[in-house]
């Protein structure tokens, strides 16, 4: 007896394919799990940065993205001039601005 013509009919016989979900759930699964670790985290502090930045007043002390310590002397709608130095204002980029690390009375 051989087991050739048996294998043979086995692997040349149809099988049930599974659906177009189950195919598609380790896909699904990924994305999910994409979503809540780096997608939604990075839109969480977005909308953090955006509300610090519209709170931003005059006299708050700020470091920039250059790495740059300074003090707000006006805030306009997209620019802020900041104090560097005595006598050294410098108008940057309000989205530039990392954090605020006190604010000033």
């Amino acid at each position: 007896m051989s087991f050739i013509p048996v294998m043979a009919a086995v692997a040349g016989a149809p099988g049930a394919q599974p659906g177009a979900l189950v195919q598609f759930l380790p896909l699904i699964i990924l994305f999910v799990i994409f979503y809540f670790l780096l997608i939604r985290p990075q839109q969480q502090k977005q909308k953090e940065h955006e509300k610090m930045l519209s709170k931003l007043e005059k006299n708050d002390q700020v470091i920039t993205a250059g790495g740059i310590h300074a003090t707000v002397v006006s805030v306009a709608d997209k620019t802020a001039s900041v104090r560097i130095a005595d006598n050294v204002k410098v108008e940057i980029e309000k989205s530039s601005i990392l954090t605020v690390v006190k604010q000033r009375s």
